[in-house]
């Protein structure tokens, strides 16, 4: 059995998961004062005025992020060079796809039918061929090297699932009473199951508070198949979920259930806390109930989350339908948190094993294409649009494909194959939620390697992305020095994906 708990490193908050599970465990006792100890109270501040905006303001209720840690080629993704030199295009063919204009790659049949449902922005660049995941989802104005490996570094800014729930917190304060919380990810925390102590940076909640911290799941399961993964002259073979997990696996937010912890022990002990917590108010003189304890309470009791990730509640052929691999049970796990409420649902495809892994393609680039990368993504990404579509959910659900950049449009000489890092000009995907269906924004050179038309930055998608939440691109937060900043200082609503 592969259980993906992750190991004893830190989290941001200093804490081990170890220590988390433990402390939600014993209900109460300890995980209320850890929330209450970590949290840092967010300063009052100002929105900015909510009217005069076009149809498509608010127009999604939801959102799912999928974030491709390590980034996928644009050649190989939805920008296809048939003509280009063979050190450009590759080994890998172009097939049709129901977006006209738009072929895809061969390893992507099933994605190729849903992309009429899909807008490409083929143009987006920035200047950091890095790991940026920071950059990608946060608004921080610039990145290097040293804050990507240094996720609390004092000039990171909140992530953009922290900044959401910390909208809709102030919008509606009972938000946070919610049965199934905003701002949750899987399928385990960001970074956790790669060799190496050095966390990467990206998804945190920076100077809004450790309150705003995405809930991160915990996966349970069974790796089907082996991979062998390479990085510079070390080749490993691993257990790989992301190429395929057991049916039997489920995800659960914050850890596994003590076996013995029943409802009715559960408030049992719950009842001692509260007459000790009146009690402790009475000799004080405080207020309310401790709203951290309570917070404590509902995630760990919350049926509704429990039944949302547990997809093994969905039937054979849905499951199915998005494929026994661990990327796409998480985005069927993303669906179900949204049907059941949740405003902002994020799912990594993550490092796992090997730092240097993913969609991070130095070595190995066909093999890994072939047998790891693009299957999963190819059942997990239409699995999920064509589930919301018949659902009748992708009109309101924002469904967004990013990832830190693009990669060489000229493949290297390295075993398998390679390409690495590039910014200059790369692709992500778009759909639902006020995104226009079947669309091509952007162009790029004929090797893909510069925008020829259309420049787009990260910022542009994460503006865009606000706007069709419903928060006004001139709402404010207040950063670590307590001045008031726009939620996206540099970014646009791109006007010509919308619907």
């Amino acid at each position: 059995m592969l259980r993906v708990l992750g190991n004893p490193k830190r989290l941001c908050t200093g804490v081990t998961r170890r220590d988390l599970i433990t402390a939600g465990a014993a209900l109460g006792l300890n995980l209320p004062a850890f929330l209450r100890a970590e949290a840092r109270k967010a300063p009052p501040t100002g929105a900015g005025a909510a009217t005069g905006h076009d149809k498509h303001f608010g127009r999604a209720k939801a959102c799912i992020l999928l974030f491709l840690y390590g980034s996928p080629s644009q050649i190989e993704l939805a920008d296809q060079k048939p003509d280009a030199p063979v050190e450009v295009r590759g080994e890998l063919k172009s097939i049709r796809s129901t977006l006209p204009g738009c072929d895809v790659c061969e390893l992507l049949p099933h994605t190729s039918r849903v992309m009429h449902n899909v807008t490409v922005v083929r143009s987006v660049t920035h200047p950091y061929p890095i790991h940026g995941v920071a950059y990608a989802t946060t608004s921080i104005p610039e990145i290097d090297v040293s804050m990507e490996l240094a996720p609390h570094d004092s000039k990171h800014w909140p992530f953009i699932g922290s900044t959401v729930a910390h909208l809709e917190q102030r919008r509606n304060p009972a938000s946070t009473k919610r049965a199934v919380p905003d701002n949750i990810a899987l399928p385990f925390p960001f970074s956790s199951q790669r060799t190496g102590e050095v966390q990467r940076a990206g998804p945190y909640p920076a100077f809004l508070g450790n309150q705003f911290h995405p809930h991160y799941t915990s996966f349970h399961g069974k790796a089907t198949a082996k991979i062998t993964k390479t990085l510079t002259d070390r080749t490993i073979e691993f257990d790989e979920p992301y190429a395929g997990i057991s049916p039997d696996s489920y995800f659960a937010l914050g850890g596994e259930p003590v076996a013995d912890l029943t409802l009715d022990r559960m408030n049992t002990r719950k009842s001692l806390l509260d007459q000790m917590e009146d009690a402790r108010r009475a000799r004080d003189g405080a207020g309310s109930r401790d709203h951290f304890r309570e917070m404590a309470y509902s995630l760990i009791s919350s049926n509704a989350v429990r039944h949302a990730l547990d997809v093994r509640r969905e039937s054979a052929k849905t499951r199915e339908s998005y494929g026994h691999m661990l990327f796409g049970q998480s985005c069927l796990a993303a669906r179900r948190l949204v049907e059941a409420g949740s405003k902002f649902v994020t799912v990594f495809w993550d490092e796992f094993g090997l730092a240097g892994s993913g969609w991070d393609t130095h070595w190995e680039h066909y093999p890994r294409m072939r047998n790891e990368l693009m299957p999963g993504f190819d059942r997990g990404f239409s699995g999920l649009i064509s589930d919301l579509d018949q659902r009748g959910m992708l009109d309101d659900t924002l469904v967004m494909v990013l990832s830190e950049h693009g990669r060489t449009p000229k493949l290297s000489s390295a075993k398998g194959a390679g390409r690495d890092h590039w910014s200059q000009a790369y692709s992500v995907l778009l759909a639902g939620g006020g995104i226009a269906r079947g669309k091509v924004v952007g162009k790029t050179d004929k090797i893909g390697g510069t925008v020829a038309d259309r420049p787009v930055s990260p910022k542009d998608l994460l503006a865009t992305a606000y706007h069709l939440l419903g928060y006004d691109l001139e709402t404010t937060i207040a950063d670590k020095t307590n001045r008031p900043v726009s939620i996206v200082p540099t970014g646009q609503v791109l006007r010509d994906v919308l619907a």
